[in-house]
């Protein structure tokens, strides 16, 4: 069986034909590729980089095994001497990228490869495949951390992922943006992320008496009392809290939490909230899930709703809102020479590039200018060297320096930008260099 996460077939056969042609001719000088996304989905403001961990594993371990060499002799496609060149391929290039967690606009370079034409050219699917889902999540989740303004955040998500590995992958983009667990266990061993997790609504209806399946699990479960309270009614259900919470309290046990999944969540968080700071557990928390988003936590924190963390599944995992970004993964450079894409409504400024950020007085974003790799102008370079050679210069980031990384990033992004809000567009450049060499190739192409 074929491993998709690191198989070089996960990618789209033109990438195959492509660099039987590259082979047949002998096309194997230097190419720049880059990864970038043309524009902002509505009511975005920007983007958070993210999954680049994942491409280096990728491009670190590329070969072509047994199992994928078979195939393509099978295929009937590709020829011996191709299969043979297959055989011995692996990725020898050099990666400049945002440091996951950079906050990032459109025509940015995201990633920057550097590597022989047909290497550069095979791994464009799966590097796509890889950056844009995560930075997709990522730029999602860190609007719910925005809203939720330090509420407890858990990523709900993986039943309606797009498959095991996009319910994983967004567990880590989700931590990542600020998010403080989730319930995929899975992401607990691969990554470290703390997993979060109480009952379903069949727990309390396989019990004769909700009082009952409020006990048991209470047993079963003495450090992690949070009970789900809707499945019949949200108010009796938090009465039948307050009834049991002395007995539990005497056993050594204390109720952490209650959760509300349905109906009207701030009306039901305000009656909840009067029962149990009547009965005095006061600090038995509220937490609240069913069809959140952002803009869903916001209206709830906004009317007053006493909610102290949510549960966010379906609208996050698969960004309901905007599912996809406009990303695109080009040519720049190729045998020395910038090249530039010239397609209606997609042409591309040429060249490897560089991004500098400039500050103001009070250390925030006050805008990005996009240059040649080798221009210099106001601000600080992005795009670092994490991999030469096919070998990574250092060890992987650990996601708590990336989260350290994103407030850091949120604290400086001018204050319109960090609302839900549409803000005025943020000011990205594109330098004098970059215009001239465009301006000079269309001259020459015509």
């Amino acid at each position: 069986m074929i491993d998709a996460s690191n198989s070089p077939l996960t990618t789209d056969l033109y990438q195959l034909t492509m660099l039987a042609g590259y082979h047949a001719q002998g096309m194997e000088d230097e190419a720049v590729f880059e990864f970038f996304v043309r524009d902002l989905p509505p009511g975005r403001n920007f983007y958070l980089a993210a999954g680049l961990e994942q491409l280096l594993d990728y491009l670190e371990h590329l070969r072509f095994g047994e199992a994928e060499l078979a195939w393509a002799r099978e295929s009937g496609r590709f020829g011996d001497d191709f299969i043979d060149y297959l055989a011995s391929l692996r990725f020898t290039g050099q990666v400049h990228a945002l440091p996951e967690g950079t906050v990032c606009f459109p025509d940015e370079p995201l990633v920057r490869i550097t590597a022989p034409l047909p290497q550069a050219q095979l791994i464009e699917s799966r590097l796509i495949n890889l950056l844009h889902f995560q930075t997709l999540i990522a730029s999602k989740a860190v609007r719910c951390v925005l809203a939720a303004r330090g509420r407890l955040l858990v990523d709900f998500g993986l039943r309606r992922a797009h498959g095991a590995e996009a319910g994983l992958l967004a567990a880590r983009a989700n931590y990542l943006a600020g998010f403080h667990g989730t319930s995929d266990v899975l992401a607990e061993p691969a990554f470290g992320i703390p997993v979060f997790g109480t009952m379903a609504h069949s727990f309390v209806e396989a019990h004769a008496h909700e009082t009952d399946a409020f006990l048991h699990f209470a047993h079963a479960q003495p450090d992690n009392v949070v009970l789900l309270i809707d499945t019949y009614d949200t108010e009796r259900g938090a009465r039948r809290v307050v009834e049991i919470a002395p007995r539990l309290a005497a056993e050594g046990i204390r109720i952490k939490g209650v959760r509300i999944d349905s109906g009207d969540l701030g009306e039901h968080a305000r009656r909840v909230r009067a029962i149990l700071d009547e009965a005095g557990l006061s600090e038995t928390t509220i937490f609240a899930s069913g069809n959140l988003d952002e803009d869903r936590i916001h209206a709830l924190l906004a009317q007053g709703a006493p909610i102290d963390g949510f549960g966010v599944g379906t609208r996050l995992d698969t960004s309901a809102d905007a599912p996809y970004l406009d990303c695109a993964y080009k040519l720049m450079r190729y045998a020395g020479r910038p090249r530039r894409k010239r397609s209606e409504g997609k042409a591309t400024w040429p060249d490897a590039k560089q991004v500098w950020r400039r500050f103001d007085g009070q250390g925030r974003m006050a805008g990005d200018t996009v240059t040649r790799a080798d221009e210099r102008v106001e601000g600080e370079p992005l795009l670092v060297e994490v991999m030469r050679d096919g070998r990574r210069l250092r060890e992987a980031e650990s996601l708590e320096a990336i989260r350290a990384r994103v407030r850091e990033q949120l604290a400086a992004l001018p204050e319109a930008h960090r609302g839900l809000d549409p803000a005025p567009p943020y000011p990205v450049t594109i330098s004098a260099g970059l215009r001239e060499l465009a301006a000079a190739l269309d001259r020459e192409a015509h």
